[in-house]
């Protein structure tokens, strides 16, 4: 899910900031196609929703190779893997749009102080978030883990837990790659930052529609 991008030190400041120009245009081109992945895949069954995630998940680590070989490919992967998603992401939006509108709207906006929070600490600061980000990708496994033992053993409130414990692995997740962006000295590395920074973003926006619906175990 996270790829691993060296960097040593601070780059220059110019190639530093066409770098966030360049990735951050390529999260937002993900999201663009997200959004039309979703719209297109509106009607689509819960089967076809989880061969997308399948896909989606295949074509980032074929990502992982062919940015080492080709930016040009790797973008028009990250652009694939925006539609996948969205087509995956379809029903669930779909059945918010049509019970609970509101909490789209809200969990967006929440999404966005949250991840320009953190994202503005980790490209800020000195300190390094490198042990950080380590650290949080591995509770990432356990909360994983987590969410298959809560399937079959009933645990109180475990969908708000899992949330909140989501949001808490994310902020460490999203500053770390915030500062990958900043210290990353490779114009080439942009695809691979856009797509963990938009997975940053994805994974936020779900964690808040959980805690705004409500949702009780």
């Amino acid at each position: 899910m996270y790829s691993n991008v060296a960097y040593q030190g601070y780059a220059a400041p110019g190639r530093t900031a066409t770098l966030f120009g360049q990735t951050m245009g390529l999260v937002a081109l993900t999201a663009a196609f997200f959004a039309a992945g979703a719209y297109g895949g509106r009607n689509l069954s819960q089967g076809a929703a989880i061969v997308s995630w399948i896909a989606a998940f295949v074509v980032l680590m074929i990502m992982n190779f062919a940015a080492r070989r080709s930016p040009t490919a790797a973008t028009v992967l990250l652009v694939v893997f925006g539609v996948l998603m969205g087509v995956a992401s379809a029903p669930t939006l779909v059945w918010y749009a049509a019970a609970q509108p509101a909490i789209l709207w809200q969990a967006g906006g929440a999404t966005a102080l949250f991840v320009g929070a953190f994202g503005a600490f980790g490209y800020l600061t000195r300190r390094d978030l490198s042990a950080w980000r380590r650290i949080s990708f591995f509770a990432l496994l356990a909360l994983l883990l987590f969410g298959i033992v809560a399937i079959f053993v009933h645990i109180p409130h475990a969908s708000l837990l899992y949330a909140v414990l989501g949001l808490v692995i994310f902020a460490g997740l999203t500053a770390g790659d915030f500062q990958r962006l900043r210290r990353s000295r490779g114009l080439d590395s942009a695809p691979l930052l856009a797509a963990s920074i938009f997975l940053d973003i994805l994974n936020v926006f779900w964690f808040f529609l959980r805690i705004f619906s409500g949702s009780r175990d």
